[in-house]
């Protein structure tokens, strides 16, 4: 399986994903591809933001993610494409060509329940809204995971 997340600028919510996403398949053996990056090239070439990296280490996570721009080729290289809000959303489903083999959507769709399925920005916030986020995102990847190993057991393909 091969997931791309993708926020804004790719310093802080996107990056953050990929290393959750990273840790939690790699607990499960699976021999996932995960990246991660932005709607904008503001600012390609740079490490997460200072504040992500405090959490994910929190967490005894790291990343040595270098931000990038979603690229056309994306949506086929990748199965699925994930989003962190509705702006990322519009603007994935805007440049995705015809026909495309990644699904696109949020990552707030494998939300519980009593969710917000927004990933909020925390970027120019405190190390609380990066905390927030993380937990966040932490509970949508579990479920992401949880989901597809279930169908991938089911269709015989684990």
């Amino acid at each position: 399986m091969l997931v791309l997340f993708v926020c804004f600028a790719n310093t802080c919510r996107s990056p953050m994903a990929e290393a959750v996403l990273n840790h939690l398949q790699s607990t499960k053996q699976l021999n996932w591809t995960v990246d991660s990056a932005g709607t904008s090239d503001m600012n390609a070439g740079r490490s997460p933001n200072p504040n992500t990296l405090a959490v994910l280490r929190e967490h005894g996570l790291g990343s040595s993610h270098v931000s990038r721009q979603v690229r056309v080729e994306d949506f086929s290289n990748f199965d699925y494409i994930l989003a962190m809000d509705e702006n990322n959303l519009s603007y994935l489903k805007r440049i995705a060509p015809e026909g495309s083999r990644a699904k696109v959507e949020l990552l707030g769709e494998y939300r519980m329940d009593e969710l917000d399925k927004i990933v909020v920005d925390p970027y120019g916030q405190g190390i609380e809204s990066y905390r927030r986020c993380y937990n966040q995102i932490s509970l949508f990847c579990q479920n992401f995971i949880d989901q597809k190993v279930q169908k991938m057991s089911e269709e015989g393909d684990l």
